[in-house]
């Protein structure tokens, strides 16, 4: 893609991050957000410390498994929220967000696919439910934000028109 195909690919991913980080929809998803890690830091610092002590040694290395991972899935989606708040407040610019290394990585198909022991503690099991139903749909806006974007926004008629002409009639030089 040319420079100026590029730069308007960038200009237009940036609007339309800026123009999510004022909605209600990401007003709602970072509230839910920071509300679950600081539910799910609560439990795991006080009712699941208790439950994790009536647990059998299989069962408690699971659950010592499923609370790193509970805890990882949430950082991840609150680091990315964190940095969408940032583009709203101005404080690092959205095209600067559209970087790689901001994007949520999907979670492994097989992290993903094992079944959870079924003598886990409710009270943790909600929460991984809850995280995993999160972290996929901030995947989701993720990939609509930026990676999306991209495939949408490439094949724009007009501006390659635009390249076109630059390209016949535009300084030579």
């Amino acid at each position: 893609m040319s420079d100026l195909g590029t730069a308007a690919v960038i200009d237009w991913r940036a609007s339309q991050v800026k123009d999510f980080t004022r909605s209600e929809l990401f007003a709602r998803t970072f509230a839910e957000g920071m509300d679950l890690v600081e539910e799910a830091a609560a439990y795991l610092d006080g009712g699941g410390r208790h439950d994790s002590k009536l647990l059998s040694r299989n069962t408690a290395l699971a659950y010592a498994g499923q609370s790193m991972r509970l805890t990882t899935q949430l950082m991840q989606v609150v680091s990315w929220l964190l940095v969408q708040r940032s583009v709203r407040d101005g404080e690092i610019a959205a095209s600067d967000a559209c970087e790689e290394r901001y994007r949520l990585a999907p979670e492994p198909a097989e992290r993903v696919l094992d079944p959870l022991p079924d003598d886990l503690p409710a009270g943790l099991v909600d929460l991984l439910e809850r995280s995993e139903r999160l972290y996929g749909h901030v995947l989701h806006l993720d990939r609509r934000l930026y990676v999306e974007a991209e495939v949408v926004a490439e094949p724009n008629p007009v501006l390659s028109q635009f390249q076109r002409l630059n390209d016949a009639f535009g300084p030579k030089g």
